[in-house]
This record gives C-alpha cells, structure tokens and sequence, in this order.
C-alpha cells in the first residue's frame, strides 16, 4: 500500500484520535467495499440519489484519463443497511464499457464491487488518498449528523485504464469499536 494512505491515517488519528480497526480497513482497504459492509452490518442495498449521463468537465477528465467531452456516467450513492453507511460518487467513461455492464450499472440499484463480480471483471484498487471533512449539507441530511467526515477516494483500475473514479464518505463516529 502507499505510504501517503497510511500518512493520511495517521494525519485523521491525530486530529480525531485512534480510528477503530473498521474505520481503517474501510479508508485503506483495495477490495470490495460491499463485502467488507456486508460482513460488518449484514447485507447492504444502494440508495441511489443520482444517476446521470453528463459530458466530462475538465476535472472528471483529468480523474478519468479521458478528454473533455466525453460521456461518464455519473452516480450518487448511500450503500445503507439498517441506517445510511456511506456515501458515494462514481463516475465512469461509457466507451471502456461494454453493454452488459452498462445495462447493470443504468439498473443503479447495484453497487459496483458486485457489478464487477458478476462480470468476472479483473481489476484493481489504486486509493489516492484519505482525509477528514467538514460535512456537506446534503450528508448532514442523509447521516442526520454534522459530525466531520472520513473521505477516501480511489480508482478501479481494468487494462491498465481507469474504470471507475469513487468517493467513499462516512461520519468518522460510524464504525466505530
């Protein structure tokens, strides 16, 4: 793992204290978010707030390696058992998918890890960084706390190329020991 996850770690431990061994899995972790949710809080579901096609603004395609213009889909998430767990963006270029796997991920009620799985996609994680948040209002909203946030981002990556580009957000007082 890269030694900047595990500075950043220790950057949010010393503001807010030790990190329950949860928190840190879930902001390092370059597997499947939704498996380690499942085990943590039993089966999860997606809520999904946004689902959108959009044309790549400058940022999106710099984060993606695409050129401006290009289609992405664009996706806002809660991943939630029995309360809201986390918060999520994705935004993916349409050209380096196939149909399949954009009927599944149009279908928004499926949350990526398993998407991949049941494609038999190989890909890997490359987190980029973790850090802590003030809470956007729409997160005060969703989690009813204006607690601050533990943020993670990251890509998928297949072929050598950027598949997906996420978010990950949660109150730093989930999952806590």
């Amino acid at each position: 793992m890269d030694p900047k996850i595990f500075e950043g770690i220790k950057q949010i431990e010393d503001e807010l204290g030790n990190l329950s061994s949860a928190q840190k899995i879930l902001l390092a972790t370059d597997g499947s978010v939704t498996t380690i949710l499942d085990v943590l809080k039993g089966h999860v579901s997606i809520r999904t707030l946004v689902q959108e096609f959009r044309k790549a603004d400058e940022e999106a395609a710099s984060l993606l390696n695409i050129e401006v213009g290009d289609t992405i889909n664009y996706r806002v998430v809660v991943i939630e058992g029995q309360e809201p767990l986390i918060y999520a963006i994705s935004m993916i270029p349409l050209e380096r998918l196939d149909n399949d796997f954009k009927e599944d991920l149009i279908r928004a009620d499926i949350p990526i890890g398993r998407i991949l799985r049941k494609h038999d996609i190989e890909s890997r994680r490359e987190i980029k960084s973790v850090s802590l948040e003030e809470p956007e209002p729409e997160m005060v909203d969703i989690f009813h706390t204006k607690t601050r946030m533990l943020r993670r981002t990251y890509n998928i990556i297949h072929k050598n190329q950027v598949l997906v580009w996420l978010m990950e957000t949660f109150p730093h007082t989930l999952f806590e020991d």
